[in-house]
């Protein structure tokens, strides 16, 4: 019974001993990208998961959301990187910040900026299509009170219309609040799009047709680069006005530009303390802002997926992120590109 008991029990452990490689060799978890839905979120993000992959080995996957259900993601590390963070604007995003739970790294789109946009020749009109000027003396936000009519909203004609970013953006609580506090909630309606492709195709066909249109937009996108548009005008950045238009609650909310614009990746403080390598290549990214709206412009137009455009320009500007990678890294990424 002894002698049975030794064999059974050497036997076990030489199980034991032989499954360890196994388990040893087990894959890693993927790291988790949030899945943004705009055209230059969704290309970064794919620009940063291919270097991830094909440069360090780990894998990756997107998890989708809204902007605000995705930061509230990063702060429990339910998701590991949010391959564009607008860093500073959300509530959420400075309370997780303040709490150490997620930081920002790097300053990747020098340049972007946000505001309320319509088509030139709504102000200059546009003689080779045949489209007179039916706004001439506009210039800021707070001339849109004269100027509702021009853009008078299908469904409620006594109203203008404003086309707001997507329900679930933290823009799309700022333009809320400043339609408040410019004297406008009652005389445009707020029409949020359902998604930014949405947004985006709404603006396009009107502008396609020479209408009037007002609009949310940012940049870097593809249609702040196809199309003549005219930002309009806003008293000067004030960042007491900010906190009454990021707060939804608040009932006077007062009006400033947006909060200058500070394009970056961010992350959850896990991922910050387990993978430094990655934290230093993140702080690194630089895109070019006029060639990374061509970039989005040519998505857009030949409707391409973001993966398929991320690797094409990992193949085609090697000069522009070659710099944020270590000599070997680099190297494996133009090995597995090919």
């Amino acid at each position: 019974m002894t002698a049975m008991k030794k064999l059974l029990g050497g036997a076990l452990l030489a199980l034991g001993l032989a499954s360890q490689p196994l388990l040893a060799a087990s894959p890693p978890a993927p790291i988790h990208f949030g899945a943004l839905t705009w055209e230059s979120g969704s290309l970064i993000t794919e620009i940063l998961r291919t270097l991830v992959e094909k440069g360090y080995g780990y894998p990756t996957d997107t998890l989708p959301g809204s902007t605000v259900s995705l930061e509230a993601a990063l702060a429990k590390d339910d998701i590991q990187v949010i391959g564009e963070e607008w860093a500073g604007r959300s509530p959420l995003w400075i309370k997780a910040e303040a709490e150490g739970k997620v930081i920002a790294l790097g300053d990747t789109v020098k340049g972007a900026s946000e505001g309320w946009w319509v088509p030139e020749y709504v102000i200059k009109g546009d003689p080779e299509r045949g489209i007179e000027a039916v706004a001439p003396g506009l210039k800021s936000v707070t001339d849109l009170a004269r100027y509702k009519d021009v853009f008078r909203d299908p469904e409620s004609p006594q109203q203008g219309r404003f086309l707001n970013s997507p329900t679930g953006w933290t823009s799309e609580i700022v333009n809320s609040q400043k339609l408040k506090a410019y004297g406008l909630a009652d005389s445009f309606v707020n029409f949020r799009s359902g998604s930014s492709a949405a947004l985006d195709a709404e603006v396009s066909a009107q502008i396609r047709r020479g209408k009037p249109v007002l609009f949310y937009y940012w940049s870097p996108t593809p249609l702040l680069g196809r199309y003549k548009l005219v930002q309009l005008e806003e008293p000067a950045f004030d960042a007491e006005a900010w906190k009454t238009l990021s707060n939804p609650n608040e009932a006077h909310p007062k009006g400033t530009r947006s909060l200058p614009a500070r394009l970056s990746i961010g992350v959850s403080a896990p991922f910050h303390a387990r993978y430094p390598e990655l934290v230093q290549f993140f702080d690194k990214v630089d895109l070019p802002l006029a060639l990374l709206n061509q970039t989005l412009a040519h998505m857009a137009e030949k409707r391409l997926d973001p993966r398929v455009v991320a690797e094409a320009f990992l193949r085609e500007q090697p000069q522009v992120w070659s710099a944020w990678l270590p000599a070997d890294v680099a190297a494996k990424v133009k090995e597995n590109l090919k």
